[in-house]
């Protein structure tokens, strides 16, 4: 049998080093196309795509997903039976600050992957989007069948663009797409800008946190582990465009296309003050706690629904917060040599 080969876009990223190294575990080629960007230390990028290269079975590109043609050529060349798109310009925040790399990155980034699928399709397209597109929603846990029209950030808007792109490619040219919207992805080789690193690394310091909307805030922590192994079962979970326009109950699937989305979530919503207490356990330290009002574009609560995840895939998250921040304080110890 031919040893399948799968593009991961990001792959040099948190999410798409963990894919990389959980497919090639399980004997599949990857093409991993990264622009190691300075959004942060580019030598985190560097550290993680070093252990990939370690694999006979990896291959990395380097470039911008929305450079003309340059994706169109990969897939002329690789024939990709399986594409999973983690590349996007991330981070709620920064996208008030700089929306135009959000246009690029996402926006256009997503054009080009869609035209290079279109012309060379691979046996299922996976798109990643994010819990921000809920937006306004306050109805919890979220549903992927839930209107989501009220993105709250400019980051969560280019997303929820990118799935309404991929619709309309699956529908028109029948290319299968599965869009997953992840939530707070955490563990090691974490972004240097995300909050476990940031608390981790000033309580560790003894340097005060910041703690927004005065910790009034739920989030549905994913460990990284866990998110991966869903990505992983999604992509033998292609979806078929329905004959009867009949879609099931509870299922995302399109009435008119061989389209989903899919939440890959832990399925609960943790106070961030009880995960502050978790890093606080694993580090041996107590938290200095700077108290601020909500910041723009943020929400004060996730919490997913996976049971389509469940559903499709027999599979659910299964690391709790306890585990999962041991498991990254650990790392974070080792990496940064605190």
């Amino acid at each position: 049998m031919k040893m399948q080969t799968v593009l991961v876009t990001g792959a040099a990223g948190f999410i798409g080093f963990h894919l990389s190294q959980l497919l090639l575990s399980e004997g599949f080629k990857v093409v991993g196309f990264d622009s190691h960007n300075d959004y942060y230390d580019p030598q985190l990028k560097a550290a993680r795509e070093a252990q990939l290269l370690e694999h006979a079975n990896y291959e990395s590109v380097k470039g911008r997903v929305e450079e003309s043609g340059l994706l169109m050529g990969l897939f002329e060349t690789h024939k990709f039976d399986a594409a999973v798109h983690l590349a996007a310009q991330a981070g709620v925040r920064y996208s008030i600050e700089n929306p135009r790399a959000y246009t690029e990155a996402n926006l256009m980034g997503s054009f080009e992957l869609l035209e290079a699928a279109r012309a060379h399709p691979p046996k299922h397209l996976l798109m990643a989007s994010t819990s921000s597109v809920y937006g306004a929603n306050t109805q919890m846990p979220y549903r992927e069948t839930d209107q989501v029209d009220h993105q709250m950030s400019y980051y969560a808007a280019t997303k929820k663009a990118s799935e309404s792109m991929s619709h309309s490619y699956a529908h028109l040219f029948d290319l299968p797409v599965t869009m997953f919207r992840f939530f707070t992805v955490y563990g090691p080789w974490g972004r240097p800008d995300m909050a476990p690193y940031l608390f981790t690394s000033a309580i560790m310091g003894a340097n005060p946190i910041k703690v927004f909307n005065h910790g009034d805030m739920q989030r549905d922590f994913t460990f990284v582990l866990d998110l991966v192994r869903g990505i992983r079962l999604l992509i033998d979970a292609i979806p078929e465009r329905p004959q009867d326009g009949k879609v099931p109950d509870g299922d995302s699937l399109s009435p008119v296309a061989p389209w989903r989305v899919v939440n890959v979530g832990n399925g609960e919503s943790v106070q961030l003050m009880d995960f502050i207490s978790a890093i606080e356990r694993a580090s041996n330290h107590t938290a200095q706690k700077q108290m601020l009002p909500m910041q723009a574009g943020d929400v004060p609560a996730t919490w997913a629904d996976n049971s389509l995840l469940q559903k499709l895939t027999g599979y659910a998250p299964q690391t709790s917060v306890e585990d999962g921040i041991a498991q990254y304080v650990s790392w974070h110890r080792s990496y940064y040599d605190v």
